[in-house]
């Protein structure tokens, strides 16, 4: 199936996708901050550029977009568009989230991931759930945490 827009426009929307501040990451941070919690946001000198860092918890957390790192769920979907392009970008993206998460393990930093569907779409988990969970992890002990919609 074709485009439906031009080269021109297609590069300005895809250009328009923020990396940072998405909405997911937003209410994650409202809500951890609202909770006492203090972080840093997308510390460079950490793999991964983690989306909150968590220094006296030793903890870090990633809001994935679920587009974007090629989570299985229902807001995954390869472009019928250009897939030869699609295909090997998401692959690149997971691989380097699996070096990211091994080199972070590796440091001693504990890691949740938060997929977009626990905050969106008809598989989300009330934000309270959500907010209580990485509360819940970042006083624990726990080496992971992984957030996802309800199946």
């Amino acid at each position: 199936m074709p485009d439906t827009v031009t080269p021109d426009v297609r590069s300005r929307m895809m250009a328009g996708i923020r990396g940072k501040n998405t909405r997911p990451e937003m209410l994650l941070r409202q809500g951890l901050h609202a909770a006492g919690f203090r972080f840093r946001l997308h510390d460079r000198k950490l793999p991964g550029s983690p989306d909150l860092v968590f220094p006296r918890h030793r903890a870090v957390i990633f809001a994935n977009g679920c587009f974007w790192h090629g989570h299985d769920c229902h807001l995954f979907k390869v472009p019928s568009t250009r897939p030869e392009f699609w295909l090997p970008k998401i692959e690149g993206n997971r691989r380097r989230d699996e070096l990211a998460t091994a080199a972070l393990a590796g440091a001693g930093w504990r890691q949740a991931v938060v997929w977009e569907c626990a905050l969106k779409g008809r598989t989300r988990r009330p934000l309270a759930d959500v907010l209580e969970s990485c509360a819940a992890w970042l006083t624990s002990d726990l080496p992971h945490l992984e957030i996802r919609g309800k199946e």
